[in-house]
């Protein structure tokens, strides 16, 4: 059973060793760039059905960055969704035989959150200015300075473990089950996965998502605030 739940060393060079962890990440990386590119060759006037379904998910996405930040959505759009997009066949490639979730490792859920701890201050920086920005770790008080450092961290280390924590648990659960049950169990086991996957990426991107509307802390922030 242990097998099943960490990761395997596929091949090494010297101190380097590649898990299957790695290739499945490389995998459903490749897949996104495929995926993007293909479809956005096929993009026409008069959509398919498989058009129709993209244009709705990236739709989905934008009204929910555009319900935090309405001035600028355009900008952190394509970050948000790429990171859902990832988190999503992350989770879900665990459901194809021989493959397992990325996410069920705690290095990648943590590598996540560091890019989603960088953007949070890219973004910052980038629509406030750097001066600007800064200042907002020293308000309402200079002496809340360290607090502020020692919540960054803190919630970069949430969103890591949160993330990793449930996968793993569910791989557990779906091993469990399946060891106990046989083969009388795999449609529920299924179900569980696809609704758990989806529900942990979406988490995990509206959080992303907080962090970096909080960062940019403009006005439009604060007048959705005050209409919650």
């Amino acid at each position: 059973m242990g097998d099943e739940i960490f990761a395997k060393v596929i091949f090494q060079f010297g101190s380097l060793q590649i898990t299957d962890t790695i290739l499945t990440t490389w995998l459903i990386i490749v897949s996104l760039f495929v995926i993007s590119f293909w479809v956005a060759r096929g993009v026409t006037l008069k959509p398919g059905k498989f058009q129709i379904i993209v244009e709705g998910i990236i739709f989905a996405a934008e009204s929910a960055v555009r319900e935090l930040l309405p001035r600028h959505y355009k900008e952190v759009l394509p970050f948000i969704l790429g990171l859902w997009s990832f988190i999503v066949l992350a989770n879900l490639i665990g459901l194809v035989p021989g493959l397992h979730s990325p996410t069920r490792d705690l290095s990648i859920t943590a590598a996540l959150a560091i890019i989603v701890l960088f953007s949070v201050h890219w973004f910052g920086i980038r629509i406030q200015g750097i001066k600007k920005y800064l200042n907002h770790y020293l308000r309402p008080s200079p002496i809340l300075l360290p607090f502020h450092i020692l919540s960054e961290v803190t919630r970069t280390m949430a969103l890591a473990i949160r993330l990793f924590g449930n996968m793993m648990s569910l791989e557990l659960v779906s091993i469990i089950l399946l060891f106990v049950a046989g083969f009388l169990a795999p449609v529920p086991i299924l179900m569980l996965h696809v609704i758990e996957a989806l529900v942990q990426a979406y988490i995990f991107g509206m959080l992303a998502l907080i962090y970096i509307a909080s960062a940019i802390q403009t006005q439009e922030l604060r007048n959705s605030k005050g209409d919650v």
